[in-house]
C-alpha cells in the first residue's frame, strides 16, 4: 500500500468527491507519485450508485472515465486507512469531525484550504445546477489536486 492515501468526502459521493478523486489520480499519475485515492459521502443514499451523469461527462472532457466509480459512505475506519481526509465543504467537515474516532490518524482538512486565496471556501455543490456547475467543480478540484501533489512531491523530495 502506498505511504500516502487520500480520501475526498462530500455529501452523496456522486458529484464533487468523485471528480476530486479523478483529478488527484490524474495529477499523481502525471508526476509519477504512487498514492491511494478514494472518495466517499457522509450520506448513505447513493451507496453503490455511479457518479452523476454530468460528473461523468465532465471527467470525460478531460480524458478520464469515472463511470466505474461507485458511491460509498465514509466510515470511522477511513480515519485509520487514509493519511489525509479532505472535506469538500464546511458542512461535511463538521460531519467528519463528528464521525472521526478519537484515535483516528488521518489529517482532516477542508479541500480548498490547499488552494492559495481559497482558504475557508467549499467546493460548490453542482447537483441542482447545470453543466457549468460541474465545470466549475472540476476547475476547483483540479486546482486543489495540483496543490496537494505539489505539497506531497516536496515532502517526498
Amino acid at each position: 500500500m502506498p505511504a500516502i492515501s487520500v480520501l475526498f468526502v462530500c455529501l452523496g459521493n456522486i458529484c464533487r468527491s468523485p471528480l476530486a478523486e479523478a483529478a488527484l489520480r490524474a495529477e499523481a499519475e502525471r508526476v509519477g507519485l504512487d498514492i491511494l485515492v478514494d472518495s466517499a459521502g457522509t450520506g448513505d443514499w447513493h451507496v453503490d450508485c455511479p457518479p452523476d451523469p454530468r460528473a461523468v461527462r465532465q471527467a470525460l472532457r478531460h480524458g478520464i472515465d469515472i463511470s466505474g466509480y461507485r458511491g460509498r459512505q465514509v466510515s470511522a475506519a477511513d480515519f485509520h486507512r487514509f493519511t489525509h481526509v479532505f472535506a469538500l465543504d464546511g458542512e461535511n467537515l463538521k460531519n467528519l469531525r463528528r464521525i472521526r474516532p478519537s484515535d483516528g490518524t488521518a489529517t482532516l482538512a477542508l479541500l480548498m484550504d490547499k488552494v492559495p486565496g481559497r482558504e475557508g471556501n467549499g467546493v460548490t455543490d453542482p447537483y441542482y445546477g447545470d453543466e457549468a456547475g460541474f465545470a466549475q467543480t472540476w476547475d476547483d478540484v483540479t486546482s486543489a489536486a495540483r496543490a496537494i501533489i505539489a505539497e506531497l512531491s516536496s515532502i517526498r523530495g
